[in-house]
């Protein structure tokens, strides 16, 4: 596939569409009026978070910022309460529209968003999005670079903005392009980053902390992909190494991955390929550790901020774990206390997910089969917010990887459970789309579902989640077959 999946007028008329949303923006500005920014928890709605809120700042413009695990009507009209001259959605508002128009149709909106919509939105609202210029916001675009795209149009000196977008394109898993590159309108903002000085790119192994960790712990961290027996697991990761031959230390030294000859890499890799294979893991999964490197040179090596991918993890750390003002503030700069805190908090995030997943699979049921689909039954115990997350993991790990997977928990003190779905690009290529499916089937029991056609949330009640599964289930099989899903 080429990396160069837009055309020059699909990329113009976004541009000119960013161009308004800009325009809407400096004017609010400049009058002194009040700005409520609206964002997802995820990496990619923090970053584009942060991208706006820096870009508003340069402006000295009066805002406010609010990062959301979902949009409906409730944080609708609690925003609207606030009585803001002007909402500013990012990552978010594409798949809410309904409720948007009815609730805010007589505010000042910009949408920054690049979900899939079905709707059309109020004419009062400026609606910036990939998808209405037939560009793919699943794999061509972010939130974080449609908000970096509008920062730009905005004022030139955002173009340092860039590597933030790139963060938040790697959070939202778009280097789906030959060999984990990132594509489409995403090469621009690359090449923006380059082009700034802020940005390398390389191919390499894809171990976190490649340049500084020790390899055991660069390996053990590596959660995408997900290595069974290894991820989670740094005695593990030490043994695996010297049974392969490759020596962790060099006298006193812990050895980092750039410390290894090309011999020992390809000696990793595919001992890594056999590991994998041995617990049933296509060799799809081993690719997934050879790709682009991203580096941000202006951060310090030996920080998780120098790597963009993990970089990305972070933030979705600080989200998941409900510390999303550190990830803003990260975004928008701040390298002190706030990075030294996250860093903390990434610690405890790795660690919850090494857990969650061991319990998942010490049972049998939890990861259940089904006809077309895997239901990942996370029940009350796992937190709402790491479903996401989860799924993205699993979705790569499971050993039939011609079925999407669709993950659920119950959210703490409410009604309904929160769904994550993820599939892989082959059943899309095949017509899969989850966005569809999980909006038709959550709005037959009373829910809101929609995202993009790789990945896909829900919310559905309680009571209605066997029911919904398997409707699920029902709808992935007549798509794959062709069959309209109407009715």
């Amino acid at each position: 596939m080429s990396d160069n999946a837009v055309s020059k007028e699909q990329l113009e008329s976004f541009q000119n569409n960013a161009k308004k949303a800009a325009d809407l923006i400096l004017k609010t500005a400049e009058n002194g009026e009040s700005i409520h920014v609206v964002s997802h928890l995820d990496a990619d709605g923090l970053a584009a978070a942060g991208i706006i809120g820096k870009a508003l700042a340069r402006l000295s413009a009066s805002f406010h910022i609010h990062i959301k695990r979902w949009l409906d009507e409730k944080v609708a009209s609690s925003i609207a309460a606030d009585k803001p001259e002007l909402i500013i959605f990012a990552d978010l508002g594409s798949g809410n529209l309904d409720v948007l128009n009815s609730q805010l149709a007589d505010n000042r909106v910009i949408i920054l968003d690049h979900h899939q919509t079905t709707e059309e939105a109020s004419p009062t609202f400026v609606h910036v999005n990939p998808h209405l210029h037939g560009i793919d916001g699943s794999r061509d675009l972010s939130g974080a670079g449609v908000a970096y795209f509008t920062a730009k149009v905005l004022d030139k000196a955002n173009i340092d903005l860039a590597p933030i977008a790139v963060v938040g394109a790697l959070g939202d898993l778009q280097d789906k392009y030959s060999s984990r590159t990132l594509g489409g309108a995403n090469n621009i903002i690359v090449e923006d980053a380059v082009t700034k000085g802020g940005l390398q790119t390389e191919t390499d192994l894809l171990f976190f902390g490649r340049e500084t960790r020790p390899i055991h712990k660069a390996l053990a961290y590596t959660t995408v992909p997900f290595i069974p027996d290894i991820s989670g697991q740094e005695d593990q990761s030490i043994a695996f190494l010297a049974s392969i031959g490759i020596t962790p230390k060099k006298g006193d030294k812990w050895r980092a991955l750039r410390d290894l000859s090309e011999e020992e890499k390809k000696r990793l890799c595919s001992a890594l390929a056999d590991h994998l294979a041995s617990k049933g893991l296509s060799g799809n999964v081993a690719l997934n550790l050879i790709g682009r490197v991203y580096m941000l040179t202006y951060e310090e090596p030996w920080t998780p901020l120098r790597d963009a991918r993990e970089f990305s993890v972070l933030l979705n750390s600080t989200g998941r774990m409900g510390r999303t003002g550190l990830g803003v503030a990260i975004c928008m700069g701040d390298r002190g206390a706030a990075l030294e805190e996250a860093s903390k908090v990434l610690y405890e995030y790795r660690r919850t997910i090494t857990k969650y997943l061991s319990w998942l699979t010490e049972k049998p049921g939890r990861i259940e089969e089904l006809s077309s689909i895997y239901a990942v039954h996370g029940e009350g115990i796992i937190d709402d917010k790491m479903i996401g997350t989860l799924s993205s993991i699993l979705s790569t790990n499971l050993p039939k990887l011609e079925k999407p997977l669709i993950a659920y928990s119950a959210v703490q003190g409410e009604e309904f459970a929160k769904f994550s779905a993820r599939t892989l690009d082959p059943l899309v290529r095949k017509g899969l789309n989850l966005g569809e499916i999980l909006k038709i089937a959550a709005e037959r029991y009373s829910g809101r579902g929609g995202g993009h056609n790789i990945a896909a949330g829900a919310q559905v009640p309680i009571k209605h989640v066997d029911a919904f599964i398997k409707l699920v289930d029902e709808l992935v099989q007549k798509q794959l077959e062709g069959k309209s899903l109407e009715g």
